[in-house]
């Protein structure tokens, strides 16, 4: 929610709605109704919402502008695997670290790795395509300035603060639910 909230707030004032249908136009165009990743045609795959940085606490991804795209479904289930990681070894963004397994850097029984070898098996295309689409996307990100200015104060500052939000959450629903069935436990009067 806190991101969201964030997102909102952050982009109240930009050109671009993200949710809006002049931004799911541009998108599409951008990538000619294709998955920016693999390159499937959109209309003929189902295709979802995809945040390049992804809204959790590694990435600290924002629902915006140059962070939101429309992929096939298959796409943004295999990005979570890079997505949900603390650390990155690939890349220093998710969506990066998702198109930087070429099968050249990791273990042979990498899944990412096999998920690419899967859509091209000839590994000189797989390595073309991954290169060009990290390209496309960066180029696609370069266009909207107001998320350029301030990604990299997200960047530094999101983590820490996600991080102390998801403790503190964590330990006020330890204590509440102590709390709880220590209350159903005295109405009830079992004994466990």
């Amino acid at each position: 929610m806190f991101l969201h909230d964030l997102s909102r707030s952050i982009s109240k004032e930009w050109q671009f709605k993200v949710d809006g249908r002049e931004y799911e136009e541009l998108v599409r165009k951008c990538f000619e109704n294709r998955c920016p990743y693999c390159l499937s045609s959109l209309a003929e795959t189902t295709s979802v919402i995809e945040h390049l940085d992804g809204m959790n606490r590694y990435r600290a991804g924002l629902h915006v502008p140059g962070n939101v795209l429309v992929a096939c479904r298959k796409c943004n289930g295999e990005k979570r695997r890079d997505d949900q990681l603390r650390v990155l070894s690939l890349a220093t963004s998710g969506w990066a670290s998702f198109l930087s397994h070429d099968g050249r850097r990791c273990a042979a029984n990498c899944k990412t790795c096999l998920y690419w070898e899967s859509i091209w098996g000839d590994e000189t295309e797989r390595t073309m395509r991954l290169s060009e689409n990290l390209q496309r996307i960066s180029n696609f990100r370069s266009q909207f300035a107001e998320f350029q200015a301030v990604q990299s104060l997200l960047v530094q500052a999101l983590p820490v603060m996600l991080s102390k939000l998801y403790s503190d959450c964590q330990l006020f629903a330890e204590t509440e639910i102590k709390s709880l069935l220590e209350n159903f436990k005295h109405v009830s009067n079992l004994n466990y």
